[in-house]
């Protein structure tokens, strides 16, 4: 498995943080997922935001729709 820095994905934690902020749990955001055509489970996201599997480029977006996530703020999980 490709990996970033011995992570399979650098947005885990981002996620992590903005679903909590929000007051989403888990199932919540599955619900909001699911709503834009992305199908993941509970288990799925703690897999993500414990940087466990990898985010495909389509989750992603969603990720960023249902929580309103910025791009700017992923462009600062990675520094060259």
């Amino acid at each position: 498995m490709k990996r970033f820095n011995e992570q399979p994905n650098v947005v885990g934690e981002l996620i992590r943080k903005a679903r909590v902020k929000k007051g989403l749990s888990k199932v919540a955001l599955c619900t909001k997922l699911q709503l834009l055509g992305i199908n993941l489970t509970r288990v799925e996201i703690y897999r993500i935001e414990s940087s466990k599997m990898i985010v495909k480029d389509f989750e992603l977006i969603g990720f960023c729709i249902a929580l309103d996530l910025d791009y700017e703020e992923l462009k600062k999980l990675i520094t060259l």
